[in-house]
């Protein structure tokens, strides 16, 4: 549960459990105040006048409690309130009567008066769009060159989806407490938080088996316990086999790096299935993936007679017309795991029922391992298989979620936030990689990556966040510059940090 993220209502849960069992939440709000108090002091060390805006709720407590903290570390302190204290209840309540020094309206805050702001307006329950004068406080903010400490999230981040709720700050830094948010990681929430650091206020992690959260940080902790390495006594079919289709002799090259990604990241052994007008281009660029023919569904069907062949990618470079949808049926029918991307999934856009029944009954008697099918889909493809989906009013989680249980796959809905979501109900979010990673062929070696896994026994969801998460840290390792074919030369090292983590 080291990974888990927690929503807002999963966050008031694990609040009410520990109140429940003994500690005050007067006490919890006065250790996050204190962690927003160290916050500014280490990060904000130089600022000489501080405002602390204090909104209705737990927030509002919070900023009361930070600002009676800094003033006693004797720092130049002006607060600013929404609603006046007497209006407020519960622990900010005693927050608010508590803090002995100045306060003064919202509508008397200019930013410009001050070096730091921290915000305390609304945290990651907020649940409607901010409107009228908060709405012109934020945009004058965020106009201003004053940083801008968020306590919890920035007002007016959702912390379920990680949405503008009408306007929301920009933060430089944001303070949060026990776990992460969703907010915290889904953009555009991700780019509105700056530097996140969570803090313990003494919420014991024992609380997280009784929440039973389904939303996780892609990170180790989730996934590496489920990860196959190699052992001493081993040999290359342990590993599997990996196996990528490739597309006519004008676009080989994506299977390729979708090949030489799946060997580099683990399989025992890789070969590209090429159409025979294709063989000749391939075998001039390959040497340790191997070639085998591969023209129609009937060569393909002799094809799978070896089992040992059992992870597939199709997509990369492939052409979306019918042999696409043939080749992907044939392979699910045959009870082989599939990572359908690119071309795959255009393919079936006007038939993704189809797609969707073949996946069901692959997944049948795989419940130890997970679905037989992911789709690595971008946004527009996205919307080619679930249109109504992608037009919902719902957060990238959620949408992810929704396609994964009705396409029974693990979805790989990507972006710089890529969600990793199980049809079970479980969603990773991934926050590896740099701005580098948006170059052509990138999401081939992904494709390729998420088949060793796949070929190494790995269960389909923690599969699918591995690969996301290696192939965010192989750009990370190249840096800039990065285009698609240096990404397989990295993943060596991301594995070995990995094994050494």
């Amino acid at each position: 549960m080291d990974a888990a993220l927690l929503t807002p209502t999963e966050m008031g849960e694990a609040d009410r459990l520990t109140i429940a069992a003994g500690t005050p939440g007067i006490v919890l709000m006065e250790r996050a105040a204190k962690a927003v108090a160290d916050a500014v002091e280490t990060g904000f060390g130089d600022a000489a006048r501080i405002a602390l805006l204090a909104g209705p709720g737990n927030n509002g407590g919070d900023a009361y409690a930070a600002a009676a903290i800094l003033e006693r570390h004797g720092r130049d302190v002006r607060l600013f309130h929404l609603v006046p204290s007497q209006e407020l209840t519960g622990d900010a309540a005693i927050a608010a009567k508590a803090y002995g020094g100045q306060a003064a309206p919202l509508a008397d805050f200019q930013p410009q008066e001050f070096d730091l702001v921290v915000d305390g307006l609304f945290g990651a329950g907020l649940s409607r769009a901010l409107e009228g004068k908060v709405v012109d406080l934020v945009d004058q903010l965020n106009a201003s060159a004053v940083p801008v400490l968020a306590i919890d999230l920035p007002s007016g981040i959702s912390g379920t989806s990680g949405a503008v709720l009408g306007a929301a700050i920009e933060a430089e830094a944001t303070v949060s407490f026990f776990r992460r948010k969703p907010g915290h990681l889904l953009e555009p929430g991700r780019s509105r938080c700056g530097r996140v650091a969570i803090a313990d206020i003494g919420i014991e992690a024992d609380v997280l088996a009784e929440i039973a959260p389904t939303s996780f940080e892609n990170r180790p902790a989730l996934w590496r316990h489920r990860l196959m390495l190699p052992t001493q006594a081993g040999h290359k079919y342990d590993r599997g086999h990996a196996v990528v289709f490739s597309g006519p002799a004008s676009q080989t090259g994506a299977a390729r790096m979708a090949a030489m990604a799946a060997l580099r990241g683990g399989a025992g052994l890789a070969t590209v299935f090429s159409p025979a007008s294709a063989i000749l281009v391939n075998a001039a660029h390959l040497t340790a993936v191997m070639l085998k023919r591969c023209e129609n569904a009937a060569e393909l069907e002799t094809l799978l007679e070896d089992g040992r062949m059992n992870a597939f990618v199709l997509g990369p470079g492939f052409g979306a017309g019918e042999g696409a949808r043939a080749y992907a049926e044939a392979v699910l029918s045959a009870g082989r795991r599939l990572v359908l991307d690119a071309d795959g999934i255009t393919a079936f856009q006007d038939m993704p029922d189809a797609l969707f029944d073949a996946a069901v009954a692959a997944g049948n008697g795989r419940e130890d391992d997970g679905p037989a099918l992911v789709l690595t889909p971008h946004a527009g493809e996205f919307k080619r298989l679930f249109p109504d989906l992608a037009e919902a009013e719902l957060g990238k989680a959620d949408r992810a979620r929704k396609a994964a249980a009705r396409s029974n796959a693990v979805v790989i809905l990507k972006g710089r936030d890529t969600v990793i979501a199980a049809p079970d109900g479980r969603a990773a979010i991934n926050a590896t990689g740099t701005a580098w990673l948006a170059t052509a062929g990138s999401g081939d070696v992904l494709a390729g990556l998420v088949a060793a896994q796949l070929a190494q026994n790995t269960p389909t969801f923690e599969a699918a966040c591995a690969a996301v998460w290696m192939h965010g840290k192989a750009a990370e390792a190249f840096g800039p510059g990065l285009i698609a074919e240096d990404l397989p030369a990295m993943v060596p090292k991301v594995l070995a940090d990995l094994i050494a983590f």
